[in-house]
């Protein structure tokens, strides 16, 4: 009997020893339930490897606001900057023309070396799939694998001689030293190890998170409220060849966005000397003098406009396109009022286009809570 008892232990422990290891849960953190606001494109922006996580998006929220994302240097503050320092929410997370520090929205890095271009602001991102910047250099298919989407534009913001003009070393260094990051990671990664790679990750989640989707006009094309008679006809001269020809770049109700997201020569100029339009991307010669039409939403806060900050005001603008327009064997052929020198609006025209375009602000896109800084960081 004893032997017999012996004989099972031996055969129960090999059968045991032979089973496979269990294997280890994989961590996941907690989806992020975007809503995609209705009339919006599906078509999202969203990396494989970085889906939205409520933990992601709120680990991201941080770094995007505190002011050590650059890194230490000694205790001097002046050494101190991040994406809000020039990305403000009241201005729909774009410089603007009341910043303290850049005056007339005219940005620089902190050593003092002026940005390329004037900025482009952080709104609905999530939903451009055409490439990033004036120029459209950061894009999905770009064979340089540095730059090709929105985690990209991050290492590049820290590392740009023109912004924070640091390293993501030094800004890991830091990170490190302080004591909320660890447990913010692991709960967004599965682990508290601080990289390169979550920190442009979390980052981007919460960049993709800015939507803006509220203002009067989308209230008024969800038929919840009416716009004024001079808005709506505002609206008509936005939406008609005949009027002020905006749609064609711009989009309308069948595009909510307020931009195609593709590149265009508006008639700025008839010489072009800048080393950064969309020719420098594509070497295209139709693309000499080319940029991105930038979204029109919260164009009353977007001050400086145009691809250098040139005009200051929505009615510059208004005026450029309606009798300033400049000749060149690039202009896009969209623009059906080149000959002319531009659209001729009338003064009652000018004005009613100008009020539609008022009507994209999205008070509660610059007020929302989710967007704003922690209020527990320095």
């Amino acid at each position: 009997m004893k032997r017999t008892i012996f004989l099972l232990s031996i055969i129960f422990l090999n059968l045991y020893s032979c089973r496979p290891p269990k294997p280890e849960e994989k961590f996941c953190a907690t989806p992020y339930q975007l809503e995609i606001p209705r009339y919006f494109p599906t078509l999202l922006n969203q990396p494989d490897d970085n889906p939205l996580t409520i933990e992601g998006v709120k680990l991201g929220r941080y770094l995007f606001y505190d002011s050590r994302l650059r890194g230490y240097a000694g205790n001097n503050p002046d050494s101190m900057m991040c994406c809000a320092s020039c990305h403000i929410q009241a201005n729909a997370f774009e410089c603007g023309l009341n910043h303290p520090k850049y005056i007339d929205g005219k940005t620089f890095g902190i050593d003092g070396k002026p940005t390329p271009h004037a900025m482009m602001p952080l709104c609905n991102l999530i939903f451009n799939n055409n490439g990033y910047f004036w120029n459209g250099m950061i894009y999905n298919t770009n064979p340089n694998p540095l730059y090709c989407n929105l985690e990209d534009i991050v290492r590049m913001g820290i590392e740009a001689e023109h912004e924070m003009n640091s390293s993501m070393d030094r800004c890991i260094a830091t990170l490190k030293t302080i004591d909320m990051y660890p447990p913010l990671f692991k709960a967004a990664f599965g682990t508290d190890d601080i990289t390169a790679e979550r920190v442009e990750k979390a980052i981007a989640q919460f960049i993709r998170t800015l939507i803006s989707s509220n203002s009067r006009f989308d209230q008024y094309i969800r038929g919840e409220i009416q716009l004024t008679d001079d808005e709506l006809a505002g609206y008509v001269l936005f939406c008609t060849e005949e009027g002020a020809d905006c749609f064609h770049c711009h989009g309308s109700e069948g595009n909510l966005l307020m931009t195609t997201n593709q590149y265009y020569n508006n008639g700025l100029d008839s010489i072009f000397t800048d080393n950064r339009d969309r020719y420098a991307v594509t070497g295209k010669e139709s693309d000499k003098g080319a940029y991105r039409a930038p979204s029109l939403r919260n164009i009353e806060l977007t001050a400086p406009y145009m691809h250098d900050g040139r005009y200051k005001t929505l009615d510059e603008v208004i005026d450029f396109y309606s009798e300033g327009l400049h000749y060149s064997p690039y202009v896009h052929p969209l623009m059906h009022h080149l000959n002319d020198g531009g659209i001729l609006l009338t003064p009652k025209e000018k004005s009613q286009l100008k009020a539609f375009l008022l009507t994209l602000t999205d008070t509660s896109f610059i007020n929302n809570p989710a967007f704003s800084k922690p209020h527990n960081l320095p």
